[in-house]
């Protein structure tokens, strides 16, 4: 498996990487700066009001919703793309592949979402945030694992990112399904004939990136203002777009490559600096066992673990899937930890569910905390599983050789 790694994944896995420590300094500064006497100035420029519109057509929102609902657009656009290569020319393109990360991104979803409402099963006022231990941020884990160097088996960050992508899969769904707000039908239904129009540029193997952009933009527009959640816009976009174009021009590939670099190192980066600051004034330890953060640390600590290691366990045992070459038990439970790593897409449901400023901070805590310890225990069970340095060190120059 690890000799089937295409460079393009090994690519992606080191953009990934690099952009998962700079989303780990982006929280940490803003943690440190929500804390701090900038602490005003930190939330009075997430609420300076920026507006955007031509004539009566007008977008007038905050500067965090800009981020939340334009920035992030332009992540899912880059989730989507990287889904469909997944599915038609990588990890996801045959059952033998999938089998086994699909199994267990389905226990890493159902679980943690079982652990919150269990939870919550008290506070009613809570269950709108079920779905937000269920996320995996992938570049934060990625970034963790690419601390513990070129001895992390390549087999192992491909099973974590095939994990994660389908992990994107369900919360895109549950985004579409369950956080989306009062439907505006005719600009629904104009965002609908922009998306044919895509479509039928896809259909076309039209190779210049030009029409996709701006008619994803157009998308963007219509389905904000429709109330269906604007990110979904970049989603559906990116789905449009063909692997092979005209000649020997590969589109989506391109793509991928050109947003990769400005997402790892700027749309998440800013994305976690606006919304991991959390303010720690008046907050007791005691907080932490209130229900919502309760709910969402243990959702992915034990939720992400029993779902992801428990379900690849059955389905080895049951021989629907089969363990990656050079991957132990230990290091798929290493795995299930730092996918409980939620941090962006777990805040960013977090901010779906809940408008209460209060319920805000608490899933802020909660994310934070939880992620905090898996990404410490996962990397702690990791490195204990791996060859010392010396020997991986021997391997790799016996590689290079």
């Amino acid at each position: 498996m690890v000799k089937a790694i295409a460079p393009m994944l090994r690519d992606f896995l080191q953009k990934e990487s690099a952009g998962g420590i700079v989303l780990i300094c982006a929280a940490i500064l803003a943690m440190i700066v929500a804390n701090s006497p900038l602490s005003s100035a930190y939330l009075a420029g997430l609420d300076i009001p920026v507006v955007a519109g031509i004539g009566s057509f007008v977008i007038d929102k905050p500067l965090l919703l800009w981020i939340n609902d334009g920035l992030m657009a332009v992540f899912f656009f880059l989730v989507g793309l990287e889904v469909k290569r997944e599915v038609l020319d990588g990890q996801l393109s045959s059952w033998n592949k999938a089998s086994l990360p699909l199994v267990a991104a389905i226990g890493g979803m159902a679980l943690p979402a079982i652990v919150f409402v269990g939870i919550n099963s008290g506070s009613p006022q809570n269950l709108a945030g079920w779905a937000i231990p269920a996320a995996t941020d992938i570049a934060f884990a990625l970034g963790i694992l690419a601390l513990l160097g070129p001895r992390v088996p390549v087999a192992l960050k491909a099973l974590l990112l095939a994990v994660a992508v389908i992990d994107d899969i369900g919360a895109i769904t549950v985004i579409a399904l369950f956080y989306s707000g009062s439907i505006d039908m005719t600009m629904l239904g104009s965002g609908a004939i922009v998306l044919l129009v895509l479509g039928l540029v896809g259909r076309m193997r039209v190779a210049s990136s030009i029409p996709y952009v701006l008619l994803s933009i157009l998308l963007w527009v219509f389905i904000l203002k429709s109330g269906v959640h604007a990110t979904l816009a970049g989603v559906a976009a990116a789905l449009c777009v063909p692997m092979q174009a005209r000649g020997d021009a590969r589109p989506l590939e391109r793509m991928e490559h050109a947003l990769h670099p400005w997402v790892a190192f700027l749309v998440i980066p800013i994305f976690g600096f606006a919304n991991a600051g959390v303010t720690l004034a008046g907050i007791r330890p005691a907080s932490l066992l209130d229900p919502l953060p309760l709910g969402i640390a243990l959702g992915l600590l034990i939720g992400k673990q029993l779902g992801i290691f428990g379900f690849a366990w059955i389905a080895v045992k049951a021989g629907i899937a089969s363990l990656p070459e050079s991957v132990t038990w230990r290091q798929i439970h290493g795995l299930s930890l730092l996918a409980a790593i939620g941090f962006t897409m777990s805040l960013f449901i977090g901010n779906l569910a809940f408008a209460d400023p209060a319920q805000v901070d608490a899933v802020k805590l909660g994310v934070l905390s939880g992620s905090t310890i898996a990404a410490i225990l996962g990397y702690a069970l990791i490195r204990s599983s791996l060859p010392s340095v010396r020997a991986g060190n021997a391997v790799a120059e016996g590689a290079a050789k």
